[in-house]
């Protein structure tokens, strides 16, 4: 894939950062008094990756203005190396603006995740096309590619708008769309028609579209395998038909993806991955890993296939990095992969996984 020469930014990612708040110990959070907090988004999950590896990557986001929570986040921010730059936007007393919390039961063994969304007064929810410069962004600095998520065009009417001009903007300049559906039936409640209309556009420019099984059919409409079940290798030819019928409906398209995950316990997956470039397949056959905390696996996932693709690698290459960065993601507690080196994630793919001194 040819990526835009001599670009400021190998990545720009727009979001809607917020905190997570999960209980230690594996415990859920109803019985639970003590609780971890981190920096979290999707978006800049995915990003992650290239940051910590070297690559340029400014986030596009608001901001609560004097939040200590805002200052928690920059300061995340920069000690992942992405520059950001957002709208400071006031609080408005006790009941305006604030940043998402994610309240997060990772569970153990048998009881498996369930995750709370406490997203009212969120910030994020303003972002708007006017509050950014897209002429210095795209064309004065240049991006290789924009990732867009569907969480933040499905957040908001202002968002939806948002990603699609974003969208419209890097088509126009010859930067690259990257779209991970990330469909949330709490988002699309009673806004069926509206996003099904956002997301086939967004979806119609893009060039690198990734989703799992639902994400597909629910965002896009098209027909594929039913999500979840036993022995998840045995579908392959039933995944490689849906991204078959995801490829008639979307041309532009070039690149498809999606992750294959079959769950045994909260601590325990199959995971694997199906890649389809121009006309060829490139597939991570499933394979069992140990779980520490599933959140950010996909967009780890999704992460290690751009930076892949930022590289220059051959395409063989991307499905297995990124299957890697994914697996390396369940074992941190941040939801963010963070990589010491590309070494350390090949050693990952290769199921080396014994001590370096």
């Amino acid at each position: 894939m040819k990526l835009r020469e001599n670009a400021v930014y190998a990545m720009v990612v727009p979001t809607s950062m917020g905190v997570r708040l999960t209980p230690v110990n594996s415990q859920p959070v109803y019985t639970s008094e003590n609780f971890m907090m981190h920096v979290t988004s999707a978006e800049t999950n995915v990003a992650s990756i290239s940051s910590f590896l070297g690559l340029r990557v400014k986030v596009l986001t608001t901001f609560v203005k004097d939040s200590p929570i805002a200052r928690l986040i920059k300061d995340n921010l920069a000690g992942r190396h992405m520059e950001y730059e957002g709208k400071e936007v006031p609080q408005g007393g006790p009941w305006g603006y604030r940043h998402q919390i994610n309240i997060a039961d990772a569970g153990s063994g048998v009881r498996g995740p369930r995750v709370f969304n406490d997203r009212a007064g969120e910030v994020g929810r303003t972002l708007n096309v006017k509050d950014f410069d897209l002429e210095k962004l795209f064309v004065k600095d240049g991006v290789q590619i924009l990732h867009l998520s569907g969480l933040i065009a499905a957040l908001s009417p202002e968002t939806g708008t948002f990603c699609l001009e974003l969208a419209r903007a890097a088509k126009k300049h010859g930067t690259r769309i990257a779209f991970d559906l990330n469909y949330r039936a709490t988002f699309w409640k009673d806004r069926e028609k509206e996003l099904r209309d956002i997301f086939t556009e967004i979806a119609s420019v893009t060039d690198i579209l990734l989703g799992n099984e639902e994400d597909f059919q629910l965002s896009l409409g098209i027909e594929g395998p039913e999500a979840g079940g036993k022995d998840i290798g045995s579908k392959i030819d039933s995944f490689k038909g849906m991204i078959g019928r995801v490829k008639a409906a979307f041309p532009n398209a070039s690149v498809f993806a999606t992750t294959l995950r079959e769950v045994i316990s909260t601590n325990s997956h199959w995971w694997g991955a199906i890649l389809h470039e121009g006309d060829n397949w490139h597939i991570a056959q499933p394979r069992e890993i140990p779980i520490l905390d599933r959140i950010g696996g996909g967009d780890g996932f999704v992460g290690g296939v751009l930076y892949s693709i930022l590289r220059g690698w051959e395409p063989e290459k991307w499905v297995q990095f990124g299957w890697a960065t994914g697996a390396m993601a369940t074992t941190f507690l941040t939801d963010y992969v963070q990589p010491l080196d590309e070494d350390q994630v090949w050693s990952v793919w290769k199921g080396n996984a014994r001590v370096q001194r």
